[in-house]
């Protein structure tokens, strides 16, 4: 062999190992949403969601070599990811919203002491937990991320959890979901049994979060709603505010206790304690498969700095729940939100 062919086939066989590794980490990164999506129903967090995927990442990538294909790739993901969520959960306490922890309070009521981020369940940009493609699945997907689901997840025991999202969220057979988990089939049923009762006890079903929500893209008459909801809240027309409330809305502030129910309380709330948010500016995002905002309230030193990210939640053409999430400082940078706005 020539000289010439023999340094083609080298550099060809070089740029073959080269890729190599490149191919396997796409084959790893087109799972990464969705098992994002199942970390963060698991653990209530979005930064501990992504911290379990990464470290899912890191242990399939030093044993894909050991990967004998017995199962598939994403089911073998699935497993890796089970366990690192599992051993996250290992001992902590339940996230939360505040309409877990107490009844709704009167508007005259101070917040309270502000509790740690590890007892609140967390916003997570749409876009890092639904995947793309059919129209009909992202639907599904997304009643399954919504705020009030992942909360009632958090009510079950860590294996329990597991077999719930697999069976009725992302459907997997009791006979995968039993392999994925090293159990039986009748332990996967009487988990998923139990898992049921638990949420029934709660007042909440997978069904019923489906039929709650909106299981369509936005269509113009959100839209309508949403840009009211935008432009009362920037003008502070309480008036108007109200009007595109539900009667029973609710209105909450994470890492505060203190929720409220009710335009009368929500109005009181932003004529009193919450006066400071007059002269806002709403920047939109998306979060949990809702429309999401940065708000920014007015700075004495100009422009306007960051105040809280909202999560808004419609149902039957009326806002049912402003959800005000207060720690800008990890959340604004997660949702891509600039660190202040200029002054109009």
């Amino acid at each position: 062999m020539s000289d010439v062919a023999t340094a083609g086939s080298t550099k060809g066989a070089a740029t073959r190992e080269s890729a190599e590794p490149e191919r396997a980490e796409l084959r790893l990164e087109r799972h990464r949403v969705e098992l994002t999506g199942y970390c963060y129903r698991m653990l209530g967090s979005a930064f501990e969601a992504e911290d379990a995927v990464q470290e899912t990442m890191v242990r399939a990538w030093r044993a894909l070599d050991r990967f004998e294909g017995r199962s598939s790739l994403r089911s073998w993901l699935y497993r890796i990811a089970t366990n690192v969520c599992l051993d996250m959960l290992g001992g902590s306490r339940r996230r939360a919203r505040p309409m877990d922890l107490s009844s709704p309070s009167g508007a005259e009521n101070p917040p309270g002491p502000a509790l740690p981020e590890t007892a609140w369940v967390e916003p997570m940009p749409s876009g890092r937990i639904l995947p793309g493609g059919d129209p009909a699945e992202t639907a599904v997907t997304r009643e399954s991320v919504r705020l009030a689901f992942v909360a009632a997840l958090q009510h079950l025991p860590p294996r329990q959890r597991a077999v719930l999202i697999l069976r009725e969220v992302l459907a997997w057979r009791a006979s995968e979901a039993a392999e994925l988990l090293g159990t039986t089939v009748a332990s996967v049923n009487s988990a998923l049994q139990r898992a049921r009762a638990t949420l029934a006890s709660a007042e909440i079903t997978v069904g019923e979060i489906a039929a709650h929500g909106s299981t369509d893209s936005m269509d113009e008459e959100q839209r309508a709603l949403l840009a009211r909801y935008v432009s009362a809240f920037e003008s502070y027309d309480l008036d108007a505010l109200t009007a595109v409330l539900h009667d029973d809305a609710t209105l909450s502030m994470p890492p505060y206790e203190l929720w409220l129910r009710g335009h009368a309380d929500i109005r009181a709330w932003l004529t009193g304690h919450g006066a400071g948010c007059r002269g806002s500016r709403l920047i939109p995002v998306t979060a949990n498969g809702c429309q999401a905002f940065g708000q920014y309230r007015p700075d004495p030193d100009g422009g306007f700095s960051p105040w809280a990210l909202q999560v808004v939640e419609v149902s039957g053409g009326r806002i049912t729940a402003l959800n005000a999430f207060l720690d800008t400082a990890r959340l604004f940078p997660l949702f891509g939100l600039p660190a202040r706005l200029a002054a109009r």
